[in-house]
């Protein structure tokens, strides 16, 4: 989908609102306008030399927003808020109306230049993310350690962090344990464990043990600049809702002018006097301008979008912040999504050996393979302070398991069916059928001769997976698990965490056909994924939603929205970012309508002056800003 940016202006986010440029200047110019006009009211100085401080304030206060109307006007042939202002500022000057058209000015000025602040200081509280990362780096090289500039790292060095400080960018431990603080990256709050091989990301914050790592990418392309990079360019991206607007907009701003024109054209060209109809022109020109309902919905765009940066939510533009808003279902993959992507043992069943014996014989045999559930058998072992024995004459029969010598005796651990081919009978053993019904894989231990007991293994479901399906669940939101898993082991997982629907034993073009009937029976619905697997599925959802993708490409690409870590409930915050954001967009839009309601009958029969007409426009504007900036508090 190819969607509009919007372009803004390149104001520098100076720290303070009263600094900013457009706002201080706005700013000068209310001090000088209101000081003029006490001044004349109490006769210090007289009309005539008010005029030339009038004139200053104009030019003051107008000089952002007037610069910007009349490039839009003379590049893209486009009449905008801005030259209604200007021809309303013009036609009060003409009119002879100084201080009218000089607080027109000022508090214009004031709404915008608070607009261009909220967008400024959005890009600047994610940019700060930057400066979490250390300036500096210890690096390895021939044997010695040396100090070099972050920026300067390049793939493949290998660098040293030391307990309490930062890791300067992407990296792979090759040495050494630790606790780390992944909080600005992920937005877990909960401290991860590193071990060699394990990624690190930039910016995060080593809190026990000093680690060596590879570097995996060079500054500039590492998690976190690439994060910010990503969320400046998604604040640029319209939503349905402002695309809508700006449409409107185009028309209806011109035909203003023009209602305006008119009404001064047509009493001249009657005979009749104008100096009355020359106001409520310019009363119109001020009443009617849609700036609150123009300028509500990117802030509200931009704010959110960047409060869920900071969260590790990374959202790529306004359509997809919307979308959010109006999921009805959510469709999980399995591996890697639900579950943390690693089998773990989780049951030990000794039959004819104890507890103890069965996993010291299974780990001694697995300790020379180098598959993933030999891993998940020795790292229970680890865990159980169990050590192997020595193994001999190791040998790995493909498909069913492996063999070693261990004192003397051949010990056989693999599938059941290694054990069939044996000829070795467990037909009667209950539990491990029952262990099957729930999704397990059994490993089975044992002889020639007898069984000596079972090892069942699963993929670890996330500890957060149930609590988040049953938040998804009270929200009205419907669930769904999309896997290319066998059925029983994904009905497993499915009824441990609560999932409402399994559609297993899946291809890829399958996940695409069941998202494209979800999205017919719902009308919205997300799909979350890894990003690498699911990239099909991600792209063909009304929003994709990547898992864990701190430092990958292919998931930032292949998704509408990419998590920084692998939390699930950053789907919830998600979700509800995006409900919250598309509640404010609508009070906003329905609030922006009733001012210009009944402001615009007030301008045409003579109910309020330009000062008044002037004075509820803008208040109306910056209730509409605030109202929007409510999503950058989270």
């Amino acid at each position: 989908m190819n969607v509009e940016k919007v372009e803004y202006p390149d104001v520098t986010y100076t720290g303070k609102w009263w600094t900013h440029p457009p706002m201080r200047n706005a700013l000068l110019a209310g001090i000088i306008t209101i000081a003029t006009f006490s001044l004349s009211h109490f006769g210090v100085i007289s009309q005539r030399l008010e005029i030339p401080f009038y004139i200053i304030a104009i030019v003051l206060g107008g000089f952002h927003w007037m610069t910007e109307g009349l490039k839009e006007l003379v590049k893209e042939k486009e009449i905008g808020i801005e030259m209604l202002m200007i021809g309303a500022t013009i036609g009060s000057a003409v009119l002879g109306m100084w201080d009218e058209a000089a607080f027109l000015v000022f508090l214009y000025g004031t709404a915008e230049g608070l607009e261009e602040y909220a967008f400024a200081k959005t890009r600047h509280s994610i940019r700060q993310l930057l400066d979490l990362a250390p300036k500096e780096a210890r690096v390895i090289r021939n044997g010695k350690e040396l100090t070099v500039p972050a920026e300067n790292l390049e793939v493949g060095d290998i660098f040293v962090v030391r307990p309490g400080e930062a890791i300067p960018t992407d990296g792979i431990v090759i040495e050494g344990r630790s606790s780390i603080d992944e909080s600005a990256v992920t937005g877990e709050s909960i401290p991860r464990e590193k071990k060699p091989s394990d990624k690190v990301f930039a910016a995060t914050i080593n809190q026990e043990g000093a680690l060596k790592a590879k570097v995996a990418a060079a500054f500039n392309d590492n998690s976190l600049s690439k994060m910010i990079h990503l969320v400046e360019e998604a604040q640029e991206q319209k939503g349905k809702a402002q695309l809508f607007i700006e449409r409107f907009g185009k028309k209806y701003s011109p035909l203003v002018f023009i209602t305006g024109f008119l009404m001064v054209l047509i009493p001249a060209l009657l005979g009749i006097p104008v100096s009355y109809w020359a106001t409520r022109a310019v009363v119109l020109l001020v009443a009617a301008a849609p700036c609150a309902l123009v300028m509500s919905t990117p802030v509200a765009i931009a704010a959110g979008i960047g409060s869920a940066g900071k969260s590790g939510i990374l959202i790529k533009g306004g359509i997809h912040l919307e979308n959010l808003g109006k999921i009805r279902a959510v469709a999980f993959d399995k591996t890697g999504t639900l579950t943390k992507g690693r089998p773990v043992v989780t049951d030990i069943m000794p039959l004819t050996r104890t507890t103890q014996e069965l996993l010291q014989l299974a780990a001694s045999v697995e300790k020379n393979s180098e598959h993933p559930l030999a891993m998940a058998i020795l790292a229970k072992a680890s865990d159980e302070g169990i050590d192997p024995k020595e193994a001999y004459e190791f040998r790995a029969m493909a498909g069913y398991g492996a063999r070693a010598m261990i004192a003397n005796e051949t010990v056989y651990v693999g599938k059941p069916g290694l054990f069939r081919k044996l000829g070795v009978s467990f037909d009667g053993i209950s539990a491990i059928e029952h262990l099957k019904n729930q999704g397990k894989t059994i490993i089975l231990v044992g002889s020639k001769e007898e069984i000596y007991g079972a090892v069942a293994i699963r993929d670890e479901v996330k500890k957060e997976a149930k609590d988040v399906v049953g938040k998804l669940h009270a929200d009205g939101i419907d669930t769904f698990m999309l896997t290319g898993d066998n059925e029983k082991t994904a009905r497993a997982i499915a009824k441990e965490i609560g999932i409402n629907t399994v559609l297993a034993e899946l291809r890829p073009e399958d996940k695409i056909s069941t998202i494209v009937e979800l999205e017919r029976r719902f009308g919205a619905i997300a799909m979350v994924g890894d990003g690498i697997n699911d990239a099909p599925a991600l792209a063909r959802a009304t929003v994709g939603i990547a898992m864990g993708t701190a430092g990958t490409d292919v998931a930032i690409e292949a998704a509408d929205i990419a998590l920084m870590g692998d939390n699930l409930k950053r789907v919830v915050d998600a979700i509800t970012i995006g409900k919250r954001a598309k509640r404010i967009i609508r009070q906003n839009i329905a609030f922006s309508l009733v001012v210009l309601t009944l402001l615009i009958p007030g301008a045409l029969i003579g109910l309020m002056t330009v000062t008044a007409a002037v004075f509820f426009h803008e208040a109306s504007e910056l209730l509409a800003i605030a109202n929007g900036l409510r999503l950058a508090r989270g």
